[in-house]
């Protein structure tokens, strides 16, 4: 199947699979749904390609995650098709624990830096560039999110943080958010090697976190409220989604994420 050309990409999380993204959104339409593609690390999640504002997108589910498919293996199928594409920027969200306990849970986060703790880091696609994960997270990109968010949420935003990326799928103990606290400011499963595979295609990427429960060890937190925040504020996280990418100019360049991909010095190896 042929990988439809477009300049944004949306990798959905747990902030929108309850409303069936962007299914359920008058902004935007559906052109093509159910795009399965053959990619070098098995065949991709499913992706809908859309259009909101006559500017076109992909998005996926999930972060491509499921049954059978290692995580690593999901992000290089969904980032070779991005690639494919010629995506620009990318928008990613999901659901995440507070390790700052100033930090509640429907409190909203773009965070500016990552701390990667998992054991994904050697994913790449061919290794072929010297990244430079400065400014990792699109500071003009991270503008555009913070502005949209202002319009839809009267909650607490905050516009810088830092995001420890662990393995998952089981939530951190005690003693793992004691270890962090003074290190980051929030703890989730997604953002690597997300970041640093869309600075490998030269893309911009930023992400919209929304805080879900506390970090064990902090506050007591109730699955409740954790379900009920994923189904009463899917709406809110899409919106906030599609708005920023009608704000969005592809080719304006206002950040320097392409400039911090540079050619790899280890060409005998690579070539």
């Amino acid at each position: 199947m042929k990988i439809p050309k477009c300049a944004f990409a949306i990798i959905g999380g747990s902030g929108t699979l309850s409303s069936n993204f962007p299914k359920n959104f008058p902004a935007a339409q559906i052109l093509e749904e159910n795009l399965f593609f053959e990619t070098p690390y098995g065949k991709s999640p499913a992706f809908r390609f859309c259009e909101v504002d006559g500017k076109k997108f992909l998005t996926c589910k999930m972060h491509g995650w499921r049954s059978g498919v290692t995580r690593a293996d999901s992000s290089r199928q969904i980032f070779w098709t991005f690639r494919e594409a010629g995506v620009k920027k990318i928008l990613s969200e999901g659901g995440v624990g507070t390790i700052n306990h100033l930090l509640n849970p429907r409190d909203l986060m773009i965070p500016d830096d990552y701390l990667d703790l998992s054991n994904r880091k050697d994913v790449q696609l061919d290794g072929k560039f010297l990244l430079i994960m400065r400014d990792a997270l699109c500071p003009d990109l991270r503008g555009k999110l913070l502005t949209s968010a202002k319009k839809f949420f009267d909650g607490r935003i905050f516009e810088r943080g830092i995001y420890a990326v662990t393995d998952g799928r089981h939530f951190e103990s005690p003693a793992e958010i004691s270890m962090l606290k003074g290190h980051a400011d929030i703890v989730g499963q997604s953002l690597a090697p997300e970041v640093y595979l869309a600075r490998e295609i030269g893309a911009c990427y930023a992400n919209l976190s929304f805080v879900v429960n506390y970090g064990e060890g902090l506050k007591t937190w109730s699955h409740e409220v954790m379900k009920n925040i994923f189904f009463d504020d899917a709406q809110l996280i899409g919106n906030i989604l599609l708005d920023a990418i009608k704000n969005t100019d592809a080719d304006k360049k206002n950040c320097h994420c392409l400039e911090l991909r540079k050619e790899t010095l280890l060409k005998e190896i690579y070539e």
